[in-house]
């Protein structure tokens, strides 16, 4: 039996996200419509007697206090509207808010309610006279997301008219355990497996497969276990996962021929060779590093009793297609990357850093089957805040890029901090322990189709027939219970190791900890389903959230079962793990799966690519501004420099109580901080310091100078806040387009030879700087297809830095503090403009790509340490997107301090727009007082700092140039215009 709640608020004035919807509609669409209300339904079908109904209503569903509640179809049928609007999940998504309020209904009704018998849904209400295409454009377009939503649209006329809702997945046939697929075709035919199968495979691959199968030791042994002599689909299926570009990182792992400028050189593996080979070398320096390229995240010691972890991810691929949902399981994901790091950490801040096209792009723009980037954006910041909020995880650190390379895919980054003890029940922390004969059980939420083909689907291009089961929904709060509980078991030491389900599911996380004792054997009808009708592959595949694997000694099975039950927590035991050498698969008592673990981990083929790099000649620029001031202006506006206080505020910055220089400071607290500092514990002072450093923009003129700028600017930042340069780790994340040569590729050989480029100055700076990469990420295929046409990203590394602060108390922010304090400048300013924030603008191209003296910068941080170690800093600001311009106006706005500065300190040959805006690393800005001058330029040297003038009591900015005022503008104003710029 159907039955409906439906719950609206009083007063529909008063409805803030109905204004929010009609805004966006006018914004986005154009559309002007007259009222929106909003109802939100609970759909559930059952026997539910009245009394029960109305139990529900009153004490579940609605909140008397400001909201009414209504049984069927009221608003539909009762109502005044000229059309309505009906948004719910389709079948098989998860449907969290459906599967909260069949719990409440269980509780309340002390009877069991099957989760998939309830459903929730949205009702739009509209008075306005739309036209009926302007109606399937709202729905579509801004109401919908039609990859895993269905709507309904009705007229007044249909008042009578019902929704047909479907609760369950429902299947006409009974499950097969498995498909034979048959390898013994022609090379066209296995490109066709790969392609139609979305296993992203290449033909070298394919038929390295099948040649597996060809041997005839392995058509004996799968005789003997009555298994086909072709593999079977959850076997192909399996083979795809473990050898995705996702998960093996191929590119890295290939054998290059490098070419430049006629020298050639082979890299055998660019992980090997760059990346670990940096980390070794420093490792062997330090004595803090615990855990590097071998867990779920990096481990580094903390003190003498913790060690905190840290991971960065990506999920652009699913963000593209649902950026709510692809954003949510992104930042959740990263959570239980760090819940599944050597035997369990707990999370304690996350990160976030985005790249999208430009926001106020028109529509017709937008390539056809692309969402609009503000659309994009919109989405994005909502999964984020609630993956964060409702996991009682605070967001400290992160920003906002846009460049319209990030129209075909954007770019998602998620990261995630944790601390664990040293030693866990007299272990260390940061290993795993599990043995053959350990059960193998899943422990969280429930298998369904969510997120199928994720890992094969992120190893390929974007294109409009990327798969809509490649999306995954994300559900905070069961996971927060999870996190709770598994760390409750891991002190009462209930099993002996664990690893998160990510990409691939059971198929990775069972496949990965199956290394420790090499073999599993799992029983695919046990794992809890979320509804019938999955097939044993998909099951195996599924990349539903909110689930880790965990080994449990079969001693210790019933304690870690009871303590499960007791937290509200499901966990299954699902199989064992083995010492034969094979990953096996049962369904049903039925043996559906049976490979080589060295096969499925060691087989795969190795790349064999060439890359080719050609310089790009720089040339000096020779441009007058004849208006400064109203360039300065123009510049606060721009998406990369403006405030993104209206987003960012959304996020729970406070909870855990540990932020202690935050997002936004100065007086007003509104003023963007160069990173977080974190307060670890209640009873010390010691820190952490989280910063990161982007510049996609510069990857035009060369990626090895984008690199090591970002390497700079976020170790450059970490020394503003006042972090022990010696005790600083970094984290490396590539998003690359596409650098493998081919048909759809011809510049591969390029675009391979930037990348190389780019770990060669990783390599260079994280040695020079003493802060090696602890963890890292690839994501090498952000590309969008369709028709013929491509649009491939700007070539990005993120590179994120954590690192120790020794006295939280001495940590230093950003903005001017108070009137009569000296200005001065650390590092050297060139004429390097290149695709700086101030050219793009100026639709300049050419100029010198900014370039970073590793040795004189190290020098200068060590050097501002001391001197905040000393308390002679009143303030430390970095100078980055803008220049000198942007980073003394932010400084001054943000202290409701004025300053009065002479630029004509500057000698060489350069310019005024070059003192204003050029970009050059590893500057730093700074202000004292002026008793602690002498002590400053004793540190520095007389020529290591510039005197640019001292901040006043007045609300202005003053800026003289060779006796010419050049700049003369209240800061309230400019403040004003750098605020507002990106609220839409």
């Amino acid at each position: 039996m159907f039955n409906r709640v439906e719950i609206c608020g009083k007063s529909a004035s008063e409805d803030g996200k109905a204004r929010g919807i009609e805004l966006i509609i006018e914004e986005d669409l154009g559309l002007k419509v007259d009222d929106i209300r909003i109802v939100e339904a609970y759909n559930f079908q059952g026997n539910f007697s009245n009394d029960e109904i109305l139990t529900l209503r009153n004490s579940l569903f609605c909140d008397k206090v400001y909201q009414n509640s209504f049984v069927g179809f009221h608003h539909l049928t009762e109502e005044e509207y000229d059309f309505a609007i009906e948004v719910a999940y389709k079948t098989g998504v998860t449907d969290n808010v459906g599967k909260t309020a069949s719990k409440g209904m269980e509780y309340i009704l002390k009877r069991d309610v099957k989760e998939n018998d309830v459903k929730s849904s949205t009702l739009y209400l509209f008075r306005g006279n739309i036209k009926k295409n302007d109606i399937e454009l709202i729905a579509s377009k801004v109401l919908c997301n039609t990859l895993i939503e269905d709507y309904y649209i009705f007229y007044r006329t249909d008042a009578k008219k019902s929704i047909d809702y479907k609760f369950n997945f429902e299947t006409a046939e009974k499950i097969k355990p498995y498909e034979v697929v048959n390898l013994e075709v022609s090379d066209e035919e296995l490109m066709k497996i790969s392609r139609e199968g979305i296993l992203s495979l290449s033909l070298e691959e394919m038929t390295t497969i099948r040649d597996y199968y060809r041997d005839e030791k392995i058509k004996s042994e799968r005789k003997a276990k009555d298994l086909p002599d072709n593999p079977t689909d959850i076997e192909l299926e399996l083979f795809a996962q473990t050898w995705s570009e996702h998960c093996k990182h191929k590119i890295f792992a290939a054998e290059i021929t490098y070419e430049n400028c006629g020298e050639v050189k082979v890299i055998d593996s660019l992980f090997k060779t760059y990346i670990k080979k940096s980390a070794e070398i420093i490792k062997g320096k330090r004595d803090d590093l615990l855990s590097l390229f071998k867990d779920n995240s990096g481990v580094v010691k903390f003190n003498d009793e913790w060690a905190y972890c840290v991971k960065v991810e990506t999920h652009n691929s699913p963000s593209a297609l649902d950026p709510y949902g692809g954003a949510m399981t992104g930042i959740v994901g990263v959570n239980r990357d760090i819940l599944g790091t050597g035997i369990g950490a707990y999370p304690i801040f996350n990160t976030d850093v985005f790249c999208f096209g430009d926001p106020f792009i028109d529509n017709k723009e937008v390539p056809d089957g692309l969402l609009h980037p503000r659309r994009i954006f919109r989405g994005v910041h909502r999964g984020i805040k609630d993956g964060g909020n409702e996991s009682g995880i605070p967001t400290v650190n992160g920003s906002i890029s846009f460049d319209n390379s990030f129209l075909g895919k954007p770019l998602v980054f998620c990261g995630t901090g944790g601390l664990l003890p040293l030693k866990v029940n007299g272990k260390d922390s940061y290993e795993k322990y599990t043995k053959s004969g350990d059960l193998i059980v899943m422990v969280g939420g429930k298998i369904g189709k969510d997120g199928i083909h994720g890992a094969t689907f992120s190893s390929d291009h974007l294109s409009e027939k990327s798969p809509t089961s490649a999306v995954q929904i994300g559900d905070p709060i069961t996971q927060k219970k999870m996190v709770d509980f598994i760390i409750e078991a891991r002190d009462k030491d209930l099993y002996s190791g664990l690893t998160d389900n990510g990409a691939g599911g059971l198929a990775s996380s069972v496949g990965e900890m199956a290394t420790f004792t090499n073999g599993a054997v799992l029983y695919l009808e046990k794992c809890p389903l979320k509804y019938s009708g999955l097939k044993p592959w998909e099951i195996l595949l599924s990349e539903a959230q909110e689930r880790m694997t965990v080994s449990v000694p079969k001693d210790k099975i019933d304690d870690f079962l009871e303590l499960s039950k007791l937290r509200d927590v499901e966990s299954t035991a699902i199989g064992e793990f083995t010492e034969n050498g094979l990953f096996e698969c049962f369904y049903n008592g039925e043996r559906i799966s049976s490979v080589s673990m060295n096969f499925l981990h060691n087989g795969v083929p190795k790349y064999k690519l060439k890359a080719k790099w050609k310089n790009n000649e720089e040339k000096k620029v020779e441009f007058i501004d004849e208006d400064i001031a109203q360039s300065i202006k123009n510049l606060l506006k721009r998406p990369n420099i403006a405030s993104k206080e209206y987003w960012v505020r959304m996020y729970d910055h406070e909870v855990g109580a540990r932020t202690v220089v935050k997002p936004f400071m100065g007086k007003n607290n509104d003023g963007p901080s160069d990173g977080a500092v974190l307060k670890i514990f209640p009873n010390s002072n010691e820190g952490l310091v989280v910063t990161h450093g982007i510049v996609p923009r510069y990857s035009e003129y060369d990626t090895y100078c984008m690199a090591a700028n970002a390497v700079d600017e976020a170790v450059r930042q970490a020394a503003c806040l006042g972090a022990n340069p010696d005790k600083l780790v970094g984290l490396d994340n590539f998003c690359w387009a596409d650098p493998v040569e081919s048909a759809s590729t011809p510049d591969g050989k390029y675009k391979l030879a930037q990348l190389v480029r780019a770990c060669e100055a990783l390599y260079d700076l994280t040695i020079k700087y003493n802060c090696p990469c602890i963890s890292g990420k690839d994501s090498m295929k952000n590309d969008y297809l369709r028709d013929g046409k491509k649009i491939s990203i700007l070539q990005t590394l993120l590179f994120t830095v954590v690192g120790k602060v020794e006295d939280i108390r001495k940590s230093v922010t950003f903005y001017f503090k108070k009137p009569d304090s000296k200005i001065y400048l650390i590092g050297d300013t060139k004429s390097e403009l290149a695709a700086s924030e101030y050219y793009l603008m100026k639709n300049i191209k050419g100029g010198f790509v900014p370039k970073v003296d590793p040795d004189a910068a190290l020098a200068n941080y060590k050097k501002l340490y001391g001197a905040i170690t000393d308390g002679l800093i009143l303030s430390a600001h970095d100078l980055s997107d803008g220049g000198l311009s942007v980073a003394l106006i932010e400084a001054a706005f943000s202290g409701k301090v004025g300053c009065d500065v002479d630029l004509s300190v500057f000698g060489g040959n350069l310019s005024l727009t070059d003192i204003l805006f050029s970009e050059s690393p590893s500057r730093i800005l700074v202000s004292v007082n002026p008793e602690n001058e002498k002590k400053l330029l004793e540190i520095f040297g007389k020529n290591g700092v510039l005197y640019l003038g001292e901040t006043t009591s007045g609300d202005n900015i003053s800026v003289r140039y060779k006796d010419k005022i050049v700049l003369n503008e209240n800061l309230t104003a400019l403040k004003n215009i750098w605020k507002n710029a990106l609220i839409f």
